[in-house]
């Protein structure tokens, strides 16, 4: 099928990218999808990787697809643990339960969850998980022959070898990690949180060791002294912010975010960020000016970044050695409820410390950015006050441009 036609003398794609993103729990998902996603993936209370998340209840599901299906999106379920014995039980009837609620595919890393789902001729689709290392055209291929629906790579996979695998597998779709954390081990298999804290990595219970503080010796001798900052094995985070027109233009079906555990500013900042990328370049490829949208990412960075795999094999300059390398946030410091616009006054939640003053940026899935300074604030008694100090109090704000629900607000650090 064709990508792109000529519109009003404009290349225009006919076929987006799914945008799909990441949800630990139904607030970070309702706001995912308000902020542009197309889709969201989340994890189940049972056989999901990430136990530490807010793991949804098939009851919590069945809202998420009822709210995902007013705006048009569709919800994935992570069914992602490798199996062990006491695994088995229940997951038949969990697999028949979610496809009733209309969940629309389910992420996999257990061949026999695979062909269970295809022999119950379920509804929704089996996508293989990164968590299959899938990095060649033959994989590709063997699982297109188990029917398949989707494959997720392994974050591996370096954009050469990508565009080859999309020209030699056309009938399957094909997902791609362009932002997020990165594994310091090979798609997720480690051993590490194994073997020092007992927790099952590939069981949803990693401890992130890669991330603790090491010291380094050799023949016995402590290498970093004192003073010296410990070692660790943390990579920077992947951000492919600048890659994205190269994955549309070969095909990619779906692009992916990462970040189930992340917060509720996080997701929204990185999801209305790519939304307004791929809008903007599919309308007009030919003109597009890569000019704002890193800048925009970096308001909700934790770590600094990199293209992982992508271009090359990532060297010493894409690690933390050290977990100091991490860029400050600006504070999330509002949510917006409501706009009065006789009055000009913002109805806002409020979800971190701020003061008359501070200067805030307004971010929203609907409009730019606007930039206010907080010239007054009262409480839902209409009391003037000087501060918002109180986690999730009701406040008005004096506001002179129009703001919507759901726009967010965040502190601009000088």
């Amino acid at each position: 099928m064709a990508l792109c036609r000529n519109v009003n003398g404009k290349r225009t794609f006919i076929k987006k990218p799914e945008l799909l993103a990441p949800a630990g729990n139904l607030e970070k998902l309702k706001t995912a999808i308000i902020y542009g996603a197309d889709a969201v993936f989340i994890g189940g209370k049972e056989f999901s990787l990430r136990s530490a998340a807010s793991n949804f209840s098939l009851e919590d599901i069945k809202e998420a697809v009822a709210f995902a299906n007013q705006y048009g999106a569709d919800i994935h379920v992570t069914c992602n643990i490798i199996l062990h014995n006491d695994n088995l039980t229940g997951l038949k009837e969990y697999l028949c339960a979610l496809d009733e609620i209309g969940v629309k595919a389910i992420i996999v890393a257990d061949p026999y969850i695979m062909t269970l789902a295809k022999s119950l001729n379920l509804k929704l689709e089996v996508h293989v998980s990164t968590q299959m290392s899938t990095l060649n055209s033959e994989a590709i291929r063997f699982y297109q022959e188990m029917g398949m629906d989707r494959v997720v790579f392994g974050r591996e996979v370096a954009y050469r070898d990508l565009k080859l695998m999309r020209e030699r597998n056309r009938n399957i779709d094909m997902e791609y990690f362009i932002h997020g954390a990165m594994c310091i081990a090979y798609s997720g298999r480690c051993m590490l949180s194994n073997y020092f804290s007992r927790r099952d990595a590939n069981r949803g219970g990693c401890s992130q060791s890669c991330r603790w503080y090491y010291d380094i010796e050799a023949d016995g001798q402590k290498l970093n002294g004192e003073d010296e900052i410990p070692f660790s094995m943390s990579s920077k985070d992947m951000c492919l912010v600048h890659e994205i027109p190269k994955l549309i233009e070969i095909g990619i079906d779906s692009l992916k975010i990462e970040g189930r555990m992340k917060s509720l500013h996080y997701i929204a900042t990185v999801v209305s960020t790519y939304r307004k990328l791929i809008d903007t370049y599919c309308a007009d490829p030919d003109h597009f000016e890569d000019n704002w949208y890193e800048a925009e990412l970096q308001k909700s960075a934790n770590r600094a970044f990199c293209e992982g795999f992508f271009d090359q094999t990532p060297d010493e300059t894409f690690q933390l050695f050290n977990l100091r390398d991490e860029h400050p946030t600006q504070e999330f410091v509002l949510r917006v409820l409501d706009y009065d616009h006789e009055k000009k006054l913002a109805k806002v939640e409020q979800r971190n410390y701020f003061k008359v003053g501070d200067q805030v940026e307004i971010f929203s899935p609907v409009r730019d950015n606007l930039y206010f300074k907080v010239e007054k604030i009262y409480n839902e008694d209409m009391e003037e006050v000087t501060v918002a100090n109180h986690p999730m109090e009701i406040l008005y704000l004096p506001l002179a441009q129009e703001v919507s629900e759901n726009d967010m607000g965040r502190k601009v650090k000088s």
